[in-house]
């Protein structure tokens, strides 16, 4: 589904990624894991393409095409989706415009306004959001738990194949947490999406329990395995693996 090979990326001339490589194949859930500073969210920024992000070496193909050739538009029409720890607030804009411009501009035409409305009610129920969340402009003014609720609202109303989580746990108190990442769970079982979860925190990882586990450092990723590497380094943290140097730390 997503193969990234021999990745090289960097930001005003300053190398953050050297020789990444990762694939994440449909069904799977990967957990991307390193010290503060790493480059972890580096990825997710440039697999939504922001040119921020300057490839000098390397491909990213997504279900035999170059990604690097999409812009985020582009990327978005082809099933991705990324949840942030800041997610964007759009002032004047609501859930319910969004959401029906995109389903339509992706070409699912296939519910009618009732239906439509009918969807996000039950969706805000399942999110212990108020159902007036759906004519909210979009994370305008919302908590933080809010914010990452109204992306999973978005989420479940689009129905993307990769799902990318930027360290989607942070600023949520347990009871949002557990809200969210069963959230996320059930649409996993329902739909089989590939996700990538960013994260060093071990809640999420507790419900979600990624099949496939990378530490990052250095640069690139330095240790893979399964959830068991996770458990080991919230028993003994990151100094049992190989990490990088302080001058390198840099997103």
């Amino acid at each position: 589904m997503l193969k990234i090979n021999n990745l090289t990326v960097q930001v005003s001339n300053k190398k953050i990624l050297e020789n990444f490589n990762l694939e994440i194949k449909k069904g799977e859930i990967h957990a991307l894991m390193g010290p503060n500073g790493a480059g972890k969210s580096t990825i997710s920024k440039v697999l939504m393409r922001d040119l921020t992000y300057q490839i000098s070496c390397g491909t990213i193909t997504y279900n035999d095409e170059d990604l690097l050739k999409m812009n985020t538009t582009e990327v978005a029409k082809k099933g991705f989706f990324m949840v942030s720890q800041n997610p964007v607030e759009i002032a004047g804009i609501t859930n319910a415009e969004m959401l029906r411009t995109a389903l339509h501009d992706a070409g699912k035409n296939d519910l009618n306004i009732l239906e439509f409305n009918r969807k996000m009610v039950a969706i805000c129920e399942k999110l212990n959001l108020p159902s007036s969340f759906i004519h909210r402009e979009i994370n305008y003014n919302m908590s933080g738990g809010e914010k990452k609720k109204n992306e999973l609202l978005h989420l479940w109303m689009l129905e993307p194949e990769f799902i990318i989580l930027d360290e989607i746990d942070s600023g949520l108190d347990v009871d949002a947490l557990k809200t969210v990442a069963n959230s996320l769970l059930e649409y996993y079982q329902q739909f089989q999406p590939a996700i990538l979860i960013i994260t060093h925190q071990k809640s999420l990882l507790d419900i979600l329990k990624p099949q496939y586990v990378h530490i990052l450092g250095n640069r690139t990723i330095e240790e893979n395995g399964d959830y068991s590497l996770a458990e080991e380094i919230f028993k003994h943290g990151f100094t049992r693996t190989h990490i990088m140097s302080e001058s390198d730390k840099d997103e």
